[in-house]
């Protein structure tokens, strides 16, 4: 008999093992269900543009503890907003194939779950950034939070093609919140570079649209390819990109000096030569090439910004 008990106490050990594999393995995919909730990369598209304020706006590089609260409080502000988005969009997303996988399209997470996350982020957000930061960048984060839950994904989105256009917005509040962290409040150059998001976002968005106008279209959200064409949208693609050149170059008056007026002047010669392209001539694969251009272009441009002022300043 003493040669049989450590197999029979074996087999117990191994299931319970295997259980607890399991488990990790469950609370590993559900975390991932909640972080992918809050949209990671756009969140770090947001948090560039929020720290390349901050150093504009300092003229230097911004404490650090500011520098963390701030983004902290911009991440669950802007995550916040994402899962309540989620849980908004979940009948859109189910029939789209680009989200139909997100935890609250297919199931996985509850819409009450969701809604509750969204929220709570969102207050958690309002008070660290009221007590670590200041209060305007707690009321300006807070704003675009409720712009882009209620005004863009509960309204716009699914009533008009220029949804983009006018909730732009909302994705346009970051650099106002790291201004106001690091000044406690708004001058031209931050409303300036509010503008440059906000006029980015539609050649951003269209040029994804027109790769997958297909899907809006089933999931019967007004897209501007959908509702106009895709020559109307390639027209207002240049239009915009002429227009976000234009507003980049009056940073320079504004007090911005040669290294950004080089940086900038790169940037938009890439994504306006692009967009013209695109107009001229139909191509998925210019559309295609406009997008991930329009994902590094936000980042070039503020980050030019920022090494004019560490160095210039």
């Amino acid at each position: 008999m003493a040669q049989i008990r450590p197999y029979r106490h074996a087999a117990p050990a191994a299931s319970a093992a295997a259980l607890q594999r399991l488990r990790l393995r469950h609370l590993r995919t559900v975390a991932s269900d909640y972080v992918a909730l809050t949209k990671p990369n756009i969140l770090s598209l947001l948090l560039v543009t929020t720290l390349g304020a901050m150093v504009i706006a300092a003229e230097a590089v911004p404490g650090f503890a500011l520098v963390v609260w701030t983004l902290l409080g911009g991440t669950l502000a802007a995550g916040g907003a994402n899962a309540l988005n989620c849980y908004l969009d979940r009948d859109i997303d189910a029939v789209m194939p680009r989200t139909r996988h997100r935890a609250t399209a297919a199931g996985r997470i509850t819409p009450r779950a969701a809604l509750m996350f969204g929220l709570v982020l969102t207050a958690l957000a309002t008070v660290e950034l009221t007590l670590l930061v200041n209060p305007l960048a707690a009321v300006l984060a807070l704003a675009g939070n409720v712009y882009y839950v209620l005004v863009y994904t509960r309204w716009l989105k699914r009533t008009t093609p220029q949804n983009i256009v006018i909730g732009g917005a909302a994705g346009a509040v970051p650099p106002l919140v790291g201004w106001a962290a690091v000044t406690g409040t708004l001058a031209p150059e931050a409303w300036l570079l509010f503008a440059i998001i906000f006029l980015w976002t539609p050649p951003h968005f269209w040029a994804l649209a027109l790769l997958k106008q297909g899907e809006y279209g089933r999931a019967a959200v007004p897209m501007l390819p959908v509702v106009a064409g895709e020559a109307a949208t390639r027209r207002q693609i240049a239009a915009y990109s002429v227009l976000l050149a234009a507003a980049c170059a009056l940073l320079v008056p504004l007090g911005l000096s040669w290294i950004y007026a080089a940086g900038a002047m790169a940037a938009n010669a890439v994504f306006v030569g692009i967009a013209l392209r695109l107009w001229r001539s139909p191509s998925k694969a210019l559309a295609r090439q406009l997008f991930f251009a329009s994902l590094w272009y936000l980042t070039a441009i503020f980050a030019a910004g920022a090494i004019d002022r560490l160095l210039l300043g």
